[in-house]
C-alpha cells in the first residue's frame, strides 16, 4: 500500500488522472443499477437484459480500429474533454425512458455513452506507458484496477440505495452531475506529455499496426490472454439471479447493488493482497483459482447470503488478472504502437464481454439453470490456464 501512495504522491499527472477516473467510474456504475432496475420493472425478457449488458461493451469493439490511430495522432487532453462531454449529454436523456416502447432510446444512449467511455479508457491506458516506467506502470495498472473496483463497490451500493429510495431518474441525474465534476477537473489539468509525432496517414497507420502484429505474434496471444478476464462479465447474470431467486425476499435495486458491491470488495482487495506475489509463473495458478471460485459460486446461487459471501472470493483474483495481463501487453509493445495496440486489446476484450453477456441471455432463454450458466463461465478460466501454459512454452515472456 505504501508503494501505491508513494506513486500517487510523486506523479502529479497520474494522481489527477486517477481522481478524474475515480469520479468517471463512480458515475458509470452509479447508473448501472438504475438501468437494470428499470428493465426489471418494465418486465422485459432475459434476452433484452442480456442485449443491454452487451451494448455496454459493443461500442468499444466497433470503434477500436478507428480510435487507436486517433490516439496516436492527437493531443490527449482535447480528446478526453470531448469524450466526457459526450457522456454527459448521453446520460441526461435516460431520465425520459418510462415505457417498453422507449427501449430503442435506451439502447442508443447506452451505445453512445459507453462508446465515449471505452474510448476514454483506451486513451488513458495508452497514455500511462508514456508517462511511467515499467515498474511504476505495473503499480499504476493495479491502482487503476483498485479505483475501478472501489468505484464499483461504492457506486453499486449507493446506487442501489438511491434507486430504492428515490427512483431511477434521480440516479441518472446524479450520474450526469458526477461527469460534470470530472469535466471541470480535466479542464484544469496541465499535461506534460507532448503530442505524438505521428506523420503517417490514417489508413497507413492502421496498416502498419496490422503488420506489427504479424511481426510480433506474442502481442496477439497476450491480447487473447487478457480477453479471458471477460468471462467475469456478470451484469446480465446478476440481474437474472435477482429476478429468479431473490426478488420475492429483497428489493430488486438493493439485491443488485449488494451482489455487485460485495464482489467488488474482493476486486479491491485482490491487487493489495496479490500484487507483490504475482509473477509470470504464478499467473496460471491465479487463472485456476478464478475458475474454481466461480464454480463454487454456481453451487450456492439460490442462497442469497452464501452467494454474497462467495462472490467476495470470486472477485479476489479478477482485478489482479486484469492488471497483470494488461501490463504484460504494455511491457511487450513498442511505444510507437501504444494507442493502436491498446485499442485492439480493448476491442477483443470488450467483444469477449459482449459475447459472454449474450451467451448468458441465450442460455437463459433456452431455460438452462443459472447454476449451469455460471459454471460455463467459470470453465472458461480453465481454458485460459491451458492457453497461458501453451504461450509460455512457445514464447519468451519477459518478467515485469
Amino acid at each position: 500500500m505504501k508503494d501505491y501512495l508513494l506513486l500517487l504522491k510523486t506523479e502529479p499527472l497520474f494522481r489527477r488522472l486517477s481522481l478524474i477516473q475515480t469520479i468517471a467510474y463512480f458515475a458509470a456504475w452509479f447508473s448501472n443499477v438504475a438501468i437494470y432496475t428499470l428493465l426489471i420493472e418494465l418486465e422485459v425478457n432475459p434476452g433484452v437484459i442480456a442485449l443491454t449488458a452487451a451494448l455496454h461493451f459493443l461500442p468499444g469493439v466497433i470503434q477500436a480500429p478507428f480510435s487507436g490511430p486517433l490516439i496516436d495522432r492527437y493531443r490527449p487532453k482535447s480528446l478526453m474533454l470531448s469524450l466526457v462531454m459526450i457522456e454527459i449529454f448521453a446520460t441526461l436523456p435516460l431520465m425520459l425512458i418510462e415505457d417498453v416502447s422507449q427501449l430503442w432510446l435506451l439502447f442508443i444512449l447506452i451505445f453512445i455513452r459507453m462508446g465515449a467511455s471505452s474510448f476514454y479508457f483506451t486513451l488513458e491506458m495508452s497514455l500511462l506507458p508514456r508517462i511511467l516506467d515499467t515498474t511504476r506502470l505495473k503499480m499504476a495498472n493495479e491502482i487503476h484496477s483498485v479505483i475501478w473496483s472501489f468505484s464499483y463497490t461504492v457506486g453499486m451500493a449507493m446506487s442501489g440505495l438511491v434507486v430504492y429510495l428515490v427512483g431511477v431518474k434521480t440516479a441518472f441525474f446524479l450520474d450526469a452531475m458526477l461527469f460534470v465534476i470530472a469535466l471541470f477537473l480535466l479542464k484544469g489539468l496541465s499535461f506534460s506529455v507532448h503530442k505524438p509525432k505521428e506523420h503517417e496517414g490514417y489508413w497507413l497507420m492502421m496498416r502498419s499496426s496490422i503488420d506489427y502484429l504479424k511481426r510480433e505474434p506474442l502481442i496477439k496471444h497476450l491480447i487473447v490472454l487478457h480477453a479471458f478476464v471477460g468471462f467475469t462479465a456478470f451484469d446480465a447474470l446478476v440481474a437474472l439471479m435477482v429476478e429468479s431467486y431473490y426478488a420475492p425476499a429483497i428489493a430488486t435495486a438493493l439485491a443488485i447493488g449488494l451482489l455487485h458491491s460485495t464482489r467488488a470488495l474482493g476486486l479491491v482487495a485482490g491487487p493489495i493482497l496479490l500484487g507483490r506475489w504475482m509473477n509470470n509463473r504464478r499467473l496460471g495458478y491465479l487463472l485456476l483459482f478464478q475458475g474454481v471460485a466461480i464454480l463454487v459460486w454456481a453451487l450456492f446461487l439460490e442462497d442469497f447470503i452464501l452467494s454474497l459471501i462467495i462472490s467476495l472470493f470470486v472477485g479476489l483474483a479478477t482485478t489482479t488478472l486484469w492488471s497483470y495481463t494488461y501490463t504484460l501487453l504494455q511491457h511487450h509493445t513498442d511505444e510507437h504502437y501504444y494507442g493502436r495496440i491498446v485499442a485492439y486489446n480493448d476491442m477483443v476484450f470488450l467483444l469477449t464481454v459482449a459475447l459472454v453477456s449474450l451467451l448468458v441471455g441465450t442460455l437463459a432463454e433456452l431455460e438452462l439453470p443459472l447454476t449451469v450458466i455460471t459454471a460455463v463461465l467459470g470453465s472458461g478460466f480453465f481454458v485460459g490456464m491451458g492457453y497461458y501454459r501453451w504461450i509460455n512454452r512457445r514464447y519468451e515472456i519477459k518478467e515485469i
